[in-house]
């Protein structure tokens, strides 16, 4: 079962950072630091903070080492342009998917203690898969509030 669990993980992770790029590519270049409102993340910030959210999640759930550990990506300038931003959000996807693969399937249910949290390895997974669903969700509001069509759902 173990194993059937993390063949799942992958199919969904893969399909979720081709979701996550086709809203990339779908949004202009020119973009990158609009907001719907002030208080909001800027389009690029919403995609590092989730990209950001899939290392750290993930490597609790599957004990690989963190990229990119000591540097804030969302308050990273160099990253807020198209090019550089594609770049990092496809790198954690590629570190998650590559972090599951290698990971013996037979852990899942091992308990990792971070912070007041104390869950399986499996349940971090599942969190990391919840963060940047979330996120990923939030951007739908920038296409519509810029009178754009969202990519459609990529549910399979």
């Amino acid at each position: 079962p173990e194993e059937a669990a993390k063949e799942l993980m992958l199919e969904d992770w893969k399909r979720a950072k081709a979701y996550t790029l086709e809203y990339l590519d779908a949004m202009p270049a020119a973009a990158m630091s609009y907001r719907p409102a002030e208080n909001m993340r800027s389009f690029a910030e919403q995609m590092l903070h989730l990209s950001q959210g899939n290392v750290g999640l993930a490597s609790n759930g599957t004990g690989a080492e963190r990229i990119y550990a000591d540097v804030n990506l969302e308050k990273s300038e160099q990253y807020h342009e198209k090019e550089a931003l594609k770049k990092i959000v496809t790198e954690c996807y590629d570190y998650v998917i590559k972090s599951i693969e290698e990971m013996d399937a037979s852990i899942l249910g091992e308990v990792i203690e971070r912070g007041p949290f104390n869950i399986s390895r499996q349940a971090w997974l599942n969190k990391a898969f919840e963060h940047q669903t979330h996120h990923r969700g939030q951007c739908t509001v920038y296409f519509r509030v810029k009178g754009m069509e969202p990519p459609k759902a990529k549910l399979f």
